[in-house]
């Protein structure tokens, strides 16, 4: 299921890109964005969790430099049949997490500073287990590709605002470029919206099941929902918020832009965790 969702998303990117050239250069310009949408697939395939790591200044750490976090990743591992994923740890004051990577084989694992700092080892072991069920069930492909896509997006709907801008022939598609530039970013995040609600909570319940005991990562949840609302992260990205653990801009923005939130709320993932543990008792 999830190789059929990744295949939707790159054929999706392809016929943004492929459009967009058409509408901007013609024939031409839809050669050309055939090729770089061919190259967008690629580097979204092999290369989009190096470029979300970078992008958060995350350091790999090991069993010498963190060995209470590795301790806990290799238990969890161990209980979920899993590879030992690569361990990051974010500068980064606001709590929270996230997995990336291709499959079990070729994943990450990070954490910030802060959610080290705020959760005592049990609630840690919640969240880190919430992430290794991504890993398992492949949700990080889809996750990786998900925050490349949406910011290509981004990137198609500048461009495209641009080409109506400098587009001087009588007959160009203005209309229909500038309208495409406004609806392209609505687009991406009912692309996060759609992937990742439902992935927050099997992942929940993924979680559960390796610990058995759904009430940590309640715990943890609502320590970082608090704390992420008072401690905005640093650099954070609308493209990626939907892969971590609590939305960075959770509690930002109207009731209209909450519509299009990439996360469950919070108090639901709780109450959902609560009824778990009561079947677990």
């Amino acid at each position: 299921m999830e190789i059929f969702k990744t295949t939707i998303l790159m054929l999706s990117l392809m016929v943004v890109f492929i459009f967009t050239g058409g509408l901007i250069g013609g024939k031409e310009g839809m050669f050309i964005a055939f090729l770089i949408a061919l190259g967008s697939n690629f580097f979204s395939y092999f290369f989009s969790d190096k470029l979300i790591l970078k992008r958060y200044n995350a350091i790999k750490v090991d069993e010498y430099n963190a060995q209470g976090l590795f301790k806990i990743v290799k238990n969890l591992c161990k209980k979920a049949n899993l590879k030992i994923p690569a361990i990051y740890i974010i500068p980064e004051k606001s709590p929270n997490a996230f997995a990336t990577g291709r499959n079990p084989k070729h994943a990450a694992v990070a954490v910030t500073e802060g959610l080290l700092d705020l959760l005592n080892e049990e609630e840690i072991e919640g969240v880190i287990a919430h992430e290794l069920s991504h890993i398992k069930h492949y949700d990080i492909l889809t996750g990786s590709i998900v925050a490349v896509m949406a910011g290509a997006i981004a990137m198609i709907a500048n461009f495209a605002k641009f080409g109506a801008i400098t587009n001087n022939s009588k007959n160009s598609n203005k209309f229909l470029i500038i309208v495409f530039a406004i609806i392209m970013p609505i687009v991406a995040s009912i692309i996060q919206m759609a992937i990742s609600r439902e992935r927050e909570y099997k992942a929940d319940k993924g979680a559960a099941l390796i610990t058995k005991k759904p009430q940590h990562l309640a715990s943890a949840l609502m320590k970082l929902e608090n704390y992420a609302n008072s401690y905005r992260m640093r650099n954070a990205s609308e493209q990626s918020a939907h892969m971590f653990i609590i939305n960075p801009f959770s509690s930002m923005g109207d009731k209209l832009s909450q519509l299009f939130r990439t996360h469950p709320s919070t108090n639901d993932r709780i109450q959902a965790l609560r009824k778990l543990q009561e079947e677990i008792n």
